[in-house]
């Protein structure tokens, strides 16, 4: 039986994931593309319903809304898995990736489904970051922008270590993000990598 493949495409936030996980996509064949931000939303309407003021920085945020919509996004990829060989999830997961617990649990969950877990993980300068979250004047970067200093001296940038199975070469991979050259050649590697298993 073929080994299907649940693949996390993570990092700080505007380091480039989405461009990124979108293109990878569109290049791989039978993939299930899925985008945490579709979510919101569905955050959204709790924050009104709520009462609260819309803020995903929050600490009603973080109680009430941040891990499910991790749960939600991860139960839509497996469910995927059933009925093709690849789901790519386009997420920070900032947390969790530095969780052995979380990371072990979901290969273990990923084994119901006869799938391994790729990580991909995008590497961008942090004043590449700054740029582009600017450029992107999303609402949900304003406290960051605000508190630039404060928000970036907080953002772990260090590479995963959690991730490490001796037995997949597959199940760590790094996309250099900080210029076009760094880009082309991550792209046609990671693919290639993917496409070929």
């Amino acid at each position: 039986m073929k080994t299907k493949r649940l693949i996390l495409v993570t990092s700080p936030p505007a380091s480039g994931k989405t461009y990124i996980s979108k293109k990878i996509s569109e290049k791989l064949r039978h993939v299930v593309y899925l985008d945490k931000d579709t979510l919101i939303p569905l955050s959204k309407q709790i924050f009104v319903v709520a009462g609260q003021e819309y803020d995903r920085s929050s600490d009603f945020f973080e109680k009430y809304i941040r891990d499910y919509e991790y749960t939600a996004i991860v139960d839509l990829a497996l469910e995927a898995l059933q009925y093709d060989d690849k789901a790519l999830i386009n997420a920070p997961f900032t947390r969790e990736i530095r969780s052995p617990e979380y990371m072990n649990n979901l290969k273990e969950k990923l084994k119901d489904y006869h799938a391994k877990l790729t990580v991909i993980w995008v590497i961008t300068k942090p004043e590449v970051i700054h740029q582009r979250m600017i450029e992107r004047n999303s609402d949900r970067d304003t406290w960051k922008l605000e508190n630039w200093d404060q928000y970036i001296s907080e953002v772990d940038f260090s590479i995963p270590s959690t991730i490490d199975d001796k037995n997949d070469d597959l199940d760590f991979l790094e996309f250099y993000n900080s210029s076009e050259e760094e880009y082309t050649e991550s792209m046609e590697r990671i693919v290639s990598l993917l496409e070929n298993e």
